[in-house]
């Protein structure tokens, strides 16, 4: 008897359970989080800056 293989899957499953692969850490989705951490606190400090020369000019 031959077994019918289902396009796109592979082997043929066996057992009721199917095995998740291990995730791992993906560098390119942690690169872009960091990108948006680093442009928040660059935008931060430069109005923290701002403000705190338009404070130091008045007072």
């Amino acid at each position: 008897m031959m077994r019918i293989r289902t396009p796109g899957r592979g082997r043929p499953r066996r057992g009721a359970t199917r095995r998740r692969p291990r995730r791992r850490l993906d560098w390119a989705t942690f690169d872009r989080w960091l990108d948006r951490v680093v442009i928040v606190a660059v935008g931060i400090a430069l109005i923290v800056g701002i403000l705190a020369l338009i404070l130091s000019l008045l007072l």
